[in-house]
């Protein structure tokens, strides 16, 4: 027989970790699963990745995030998310992906891949991380080719193309040019991005100002080839040598759990999921939506530190659903 909760949480980063901590506090049987490993989007951050938001605007259940500096790093977050999972005894299954979600007598029955639960209630808490935004050119399913950037070891003393001019493409452009890199970005728009961390930004308009790090702007990759990438440029295309090319072009939320699981998404190209913004509730009854995945195709709009508060107003709601069932 399937075991049965109050709430199944789909997703172990900090805004499903929160909810699990919310659901602890309100005594409500609750499981977290993740299909990787705890905090699964953080651990796949690049590694030397320091935050946009200091460290108490990303901690959750009361509990102090001390780090070094008043920004934390990667490694720091990682293990002040595994201590709050440890020290509060969070109910969590690691490595188990939820395949299906379907509406069933006792609430909600979740297929995953070792085991099926039942769950009443269901908060989906996924983040944006897993899916890639394609270019969708020729040759980007080379193997040079990476929409995830970890480290710049790999790259030094290769010619590296990065594509994108927000804080991962600029990340990489530096942090691979310093390891001996010849780095080249494509840049779709005017310049590098607004949102980029405000004390790297003047760092890499300076390198590509003085040459260190070429940039075109206005530009897109055309096609991609074992040792040569064409860039469309407003003067035409230009084909450069390369060895491995860095798509830095962004991600995006699993759009078809979403619509599998019978939640609307907006028909404009945001794809914006239906929720109550006082409830976190979906379109979908008992089915409350959590963190950056709310935003759809906008997911500069959601980080953990505004999101945080998805927990709470989710618990609440739950908890006033079920007191109205009792009475």
């Amino acid at each position: 027989m399937a075991t049965s909760y109050d709430i199944i949480i789909i997703g172990g980063g900090p805004i499903g970790l929160a909810c699990g901590i919310e659901a602890q506090k309100a005594n409500l049987g609750y499981l977290i699963m993740e299909k990787g490993c705890l905090v699964n989007s953080l651990y796949n951050y690049p590694a030397n990745m320091t935050f946009f938001s200091t460290s108490e605007r990303i901690e959750i259940g009361g509990v102090p995030f001390v780090s070094n500096n008043a920004k934390p790093t990667r490694a720091e977050a990682l293990e002040y998310y595994r201590r709050i999972a440890v020290s509060k005894h969070l109910n969590i299954h690691l490595q188990e992906k939820v395949q299906e979600v379907t509406q069933v007598k006792e609430g909600f029955k979740v297929v995953a891949t070792k085991q099926t639960y039942l769950a009443k209630n269901i908060i989906i808490a996924t983040g944006f991380y897993d899916i890639p935004v394609l270019m969708n050119v020729p040759g980007e399913n080379l193997p040079k080719v990476a929409h995830y950037y970890k480290d710049p070891h790999f790259y030094a003393m290769h010619k590296v193309l990065v594509v994108g001019a927000n804080n991962s493409a600029v990340d990489a452009a530096l942090e691979t040019w310093r390891k001996g890199a010849e780095v080249t970005m494509v840049i779709k728009d005017e310049g590098i991005g607004k949102r980029v961390k405000y004390w790297v930004k003047p760092d890499i308009e300076n390198r590509i100002k003085e040459g260190s790090i070429k940039a075109f702007a206005h530009s897109t990759v055309r096609a991609i080839r074992e040792n040569e990438v064409d860039i469309n440029t407003p003067g035409g295309v230009v084909t450069i040598d390369n060895d491995y090319v860095i798509a830095m072009t962004g991600y995006q939320p699993n759009f078809e759990f979403l619509k599998k699981t019978g939640i609307e998404l907006s028909k404009d190209p945001v794809r914006q999921p239906v929720y109550d913004p006082e409830t976190m509730e979906s379109n979908m009854p008992n089915i409350y939506l959590a963190g950056v995945v709310c935003g759809g195709m906008n997911t500069h709009i959601w980080f953990i530190e505004n999101s945080r508060e998805h927990a709470m107003k989710i618990i609440e709601a739950i908890k006033k659903n079920n007191n109205q069932q009792a009475s």
